[in-house]
């Protein structure tokens, strides 16, 4: 059954927030393949595992260790459960899991206080994300806050309980993805940031890339988001075992403030509580609004989420838009320039950190470098002709480059960070005048399916290539008899069999979710239910007008709108915003700060009771009756434009059609 949502102004998907609501469904695992397991076997023999650094670095200058309770919110629901990961205790990977990523997953499992240098420490493993302590005389700078109110808590009483606690009096904050700020509300108040008591810093053009970013596409994000990271499996060998950045996505409440300090330009400081901070602008890497933070008193880099313990990605499968791999590159070698030979110890908002100048400059170089080769390889290759599949089969890293453990694909990979240089530079189409007009999927399959003797003959064929190991064929070849008849059961299962080794095989923590969600959509269906409502109030306040009558021409169906032509006025009496908003020609315009005197209507609101309907609090004839909003003129009108708007399936199909 279809869940569709749509609010009748616009809404915000914090992808993380609702992939984390999302209804896990009944998964039923297989064990892994013989060619599976050969495959891992090869992975351990080619792996450096007697490299073990990581495993000090990890561990050292804990304190202590998350406390075994689950972090829950104030009604009881669980947001952050530690001994779910009990599992990864054993070091030996099993056959369910590439051996590097098991590795991966055991060390984003130790958790804890940790020390990082005199002064600065981190809660690391209580969230996808870190939270870092920044110790002054008087007060604390944190850098980054979590993804939740709840872990946010956790975290400043898991610090509180082993060091002198002061009064937040500094937040930095980045950059603009959710898991870095959406815990805000759990270390301070936005009076007090209001009032000028606490500096809330963070890069220009944070506030607005934090709210837009996953509105226009955001349900679509959302969707794609829980099989990104694997939100309906079980926390187990078969299932869910790491996100690659860290252990995955907590449940709970997401909140903002906006920013009261605004750093503009690499090169700007700040002094507070008598330390200095050095900023340096890193925008349109990881996060379209980022910066890295120096602080010369202990001779520390804060590499945001620039620099990480994997490759990270140039494009997300979750979907968004892509990242500009040589803006990359050039913000890593702007940091060593600026502060290599004066780094004793490099820390990000993901994972642990890097200690001694000699090792720290190595990290950074050899993820420049990472960045870069994937960068100018990828066009080398454009430009001799190859297309986007065939860029990302054909480039590998030099041994160089793939051999650190921090370089590899836990999180993005080779194959569809190279396609995503591609995207950037040449977009979707191969050139190729074959694949310039091709037929939507299920009609194409019906034909594939056909072409090839029909769906027991292709099946048949599947069972030999499964037999073979040739998993990826497998689920390619499949996906068009599902796509040609959904309800065929033993395509299904075979497909998601295929899926499932896949995912038993993927290095990226991302590939295995999205395989093994992949698989158990196709056994189980869609989840029954979407979970919670896909954004947090206050993104909604967060948003702009503007943004607002953005999404409303998103969910403007063109095709019912086609003989249609409205002019609305909207007046809101607490803000003194005014708007005229146009349908004709199947789109809606708007135009700020003119009304029209022959509108068909004129509605009268408060921009308190927009947020309101927005986050689905109330309705407009709730309102309308109870006298909070008026309208002039004809109120069919109105009731005509809010006819010709699209609600959201947020669990539509993906593995079939």
């Amino acid at each position: 059954m279809r869940r569709p949502y749509g609010l009748v102004i616009g809404a915000v998907s914090m992808m993380l927030f609702v992939a984390a609501n999302a209804q896990p469904a009944a998964h039923e695992a297989q064990d892994a393949a013989p060619a599976t397991r050969e495959a891992q076997e090869a992975a351990q023999a080619g792996l450096p595992f007697a490299d073990a650094i990581d495993f000090d670095d990890a561990k050292r200058g804990r304190i202590a260790p998350l406390p075994s309770a689950p972090i829950t919110t104030a009604d009881g629901r669980v947001v952050w459960d530690p001994a779910a990961y009990a599992f990864l205790d054993t070091e030996m990977a099993p056959p369910t899991v590439h051996p590097a990523l098991w590795r991966q997953a055991r060390l984003n499992a130790i958790a804890g206080l940790f020390r990082v240098a005199d002064g600065v420490y981190q809660v690391r493993g209580a969230d996808l994300s870190n939270m870092t302590f920044i110790e002054g005389d008087n007060g604390l700078i944190l850098i980054d806050v979590l993804t939740t109110v709840e872990t946010a808590r956790a975290a400043i009483a898991l610090y509180a309980a082993h060091r002198p606690m002061k009064p937040v009096v500094a937040v930095i904050l980045t950059h603009s993805h959710v898991d870095h700020f959406g815990g805000i509300k759990g270390v301070i108040e936005e009076a007090n940031v209001k009032s000028g008591r606490v500096k809330l810093i963070a890069p220009e053009g944070f506030l607005e890339h934090a709210v837009s970013e996953n509105i226009f596409a955001g349900n679509a994000m959302a969707r794609r988001a829980a099989y990104m990271f694997g939100v309906p499996l079980p926390r187990n060998d078969r299932g869910q075992v790491d996100g690659g950045l860290g252990k995955g996505t907590p449940p709970g409440t997401i909140t903002l403030i906006a920013p009261n300090d605004i750093v503009k330009a690499t090169g700007e400081t700040r002094t507070i509580e008598g330390i200095e901070f050095v900023f340096q602008m890193a925008q349109n890497t990881e996060a379209p609004a980022e910066m890295l933070v120096y602080l010369p008193h202990v001779k520390a880099l804060c590499a945001a989420e620039v620099m990480t313990h994997t490759f990270h990605n140039l494009y997300t499968i979750r979907g968004a838009q892509v990242r500009d791999a040589s803006a990359w590159w050039k913000a890593i070698h702007e940091a060593i320039t600026l502060f290599g030979d004066k780094t004793e110890v490099v820390f990000a908002t993901h994972h642990w950190p890097v200690w001694g100048n000699d090792r720290a400059n190595a990290f950074m170089k050899n993820q420049r470098d990472l960045y870069k080769y994937i960068h100018d390889q990828s066009l080398r290759l454009m430009n001799q002709g190859y297309t986007m599949v065939e860029v990302g089969e054909m480039l590998e890293l030099p041994e160089t480059l793939s051999g650190p453990w921090y370089n590899r694909e836990y999180y993005g990979t080779v194959n569809h960070n190279a396609k995503a240089v591609y995207q950037r530079y040449l977009g979707w189409y191969d050139g190729n005048p074959a694949t310039l007009h091709p037929l939507p999927p299920a009609e194409s399959a019906a034909k594939y399916v056909e072409f090839m003797g029909g769906a027991a003959a292709v099946i048949a064929k599947a069972r030999e290539s499964y037999a073979k190991g040739e998993y990826r064929w497998v689920a390619q070849v499949l996906n068009h008899v599902v796509f040609a008849d959904p309800a065929n059961a033993e395509a299904r299962a075979l497909a998601a069999d295929a899926l499932e080794q896949l995912g038993y095989q993927a290095e990226s923590a991302p590939w295995r979710n999205a395989y093994l969600v992949g698989a158990g959509e196709l056994r189980n269906g869609p989840p029954s239910s979407p979970g919670a409502i896909p954004f947090s109030a206050d993104t909604i306040k967060a948003m702009t007008l503007d943004m607002y009558f953005d999404f409303m021409g998103i969910r403007l169906n063109g095709p019912k709108s086609a003989d249609k032509r409205l002019r609305l006025n909207w007046n809101f009496t607490d803000t003194g915003d005014q708007y005229l908003l146009e349908l004709e020609n199947s789109v809606l315009v708007y135009t700020k700060g003119q009304q029209a005197a022959d509108a068909d209507a004129t509605l009268n609101l408060t921009r308190a009771v927009l947020d309101a309907v927005a986050l689905q609090q109330t309705a407009f004839p709730k309102e309308l009756a109870a006298g909070t909003v008026s309208i002039t003129g004809n109120p069919a009108a109105f009731g005509q434009l809010m006819g010709l708007m699209d609600t959201f399936d947020r669990t539509f199909p993906i593995v079939t059609p």
